[in-house]
């Protein structure tokens, strides 16, 4: 959340507001009154648009910041609903510039980008001036270099003297902040210039790669279990990488890579995926017991499509998991597909063959496990 990032935002010495978080009108005056003049209440949310949906008010006194909180906390913002506020210091605004750094799978590099176009999405700059939009990708084996910050602020048209050293430091403190913190995105939208001069960061969105946080404590105690979706909170404890989409065909592959191809398979068929979920290289009985406790728990699913590739993994094996999970778990009502192939597929069809269960049905590729997924589905 905001308040989060810009705390991350402090420890590598990005300029911010003066804030304090709240979670009730009450806490909301009190921090009003600690902080003194005009405040600005936030909701906090994972999500955008906290403005245009009435989320992001201006407080002229305590007073004001309580009722203006009270307005707020509760409120669905695109599905999520305000339980805590950040109440932070206003700013008048000259200018509004954007400033992001985020990791670009296709280059496998950091890719900056900046533009003088700030306080809007990021998508429209780049769909109505895209030539405004300066883009610039660093060499991780090199690093940070200071001419790094002179193209962008350069390339982005900053005149004035103030401003660049200013945003030449914050350039390179948001890349130590993204190295340092094994960040996906730091985003500060907007980078504001007040009317005497100062930049500082208004806003932060931040993404820190889940797979880093064994070796970040501190930021994995920050995940707000109750603003995240109950499913996929529930699959982190199960230990199952799982993420949540909108369509009735539940998902369980063996790899990353599987699990998309299917996904983006069903949906080739005509069908809607309910689900990314990667059972990983295992497929013994308990990794499947957990998938499934996850994939079913979602309302919305209406038939399963189990795609195993048996490279180390063998498809006896997962047959044999698949069967003694069904006996640990009510599933008679779900259709399931089974597409096995690799390391002992045959043997694994023919185990589920022999079983009996009339709610499971092999597939020898992922195109027909798809199509016969789709159909159960409908």
């Amino acid at each position: 959340m905001e308040y989060q990032g810009k705390e991350l935002f402090r420890r590598v010495g990005i300029p911010v507001s003066d804030g304090r978080l709240a979670t009730t009108p009450e806490e909301a005056r009190r921090a009003a009154e600690e902080i003194g003049g005009p405040v600005v209440v936030k909701a906090q949310v994972l999500t955008g648009g906290r403005g245009k949906a009435g989320g992001v008010k201006l407080a002229d006194d305590p007073e004001d910041a309580e009722a203006k909180a009270n307005d707020i906390l509760g409120l669905d913002i695109n599905g999520h609903v305000v339980r805590k506020l950040w109440i932070e210091s206003a700013s008048d605004i000259a200018k509004e510039y954007y400033l992001s750094i985020t990791f670009d799978r296709g280059a496998k590099k950091p890719l900056f980008m900046f533009t003088t176009q700030g306080g809007m999405e990021i998508e429209q700059v780049a769909e109505e001036s895209p030539e405004a939009l300066i883009r610039l990708h660093v060499d991780p084996s090199e690093g940070f270099q200071p001419w790094v910050a002179r193209r962008l602020i350069y390339g982005g048209g900053v005149e004035d003297a103030g401003e660049q050293k200013q945003i030449a430091a914050i350039v390179e403190k948001l890349y130590a902040a993204f190295t340092q913190f094994d960040a996906m995105l730091c985003e500060i939208n907007p980078l504001i210039v007040t009317p005497d001069g100062e930049v500082k960061a208004l806003d932060s969105k931040f993404t820190v790669d889940d797979n880093s946080l064994y070796a970040h404590p501190d930021i994995a105690e920050m995940r707000d279990n109750a603003a995240a979706d109950p499913l996929e909170t529930f699959a982190r404890e199960k230990g199952v990488t799982y993420v949540k989409l909108d369509g009735e065909v539940g998902i369980c592959g063996n790899g990353a890579g599987l699990s998309m191809s299917t996904v983006d398979v069903v949906a080739h068929v005509g069908g809607r995926p309910a689900n990314f979920c990667d059972l990983g290289g295992g497929g013994n009985a308990e990794g499947v017991v957990d998938a499934l406790e996850v994939i079913t728990r979602d309302p919305q699913v209406k038939s399963i499509f189990f795609n195993i590739f048996g490279g180390i993994t063998r498809c006896d094996e997962v047959a044999r998991g698949i069967l003694e999970a069904l006996d640990r778990l009510d599933m008679s009502r779900y259709p399931i597909v089974v597409r096995l192939d690799g390391t002992n597929s045959a043997e694994g069809r023919q185990i589920l063959a022999d079983a009996g269960k009339s709610n499971i049905h092999p597939e020898a590729t992922m195109l027909d496990g798809a199509r016969k997924a789709v159909e159960l589905a409908k």
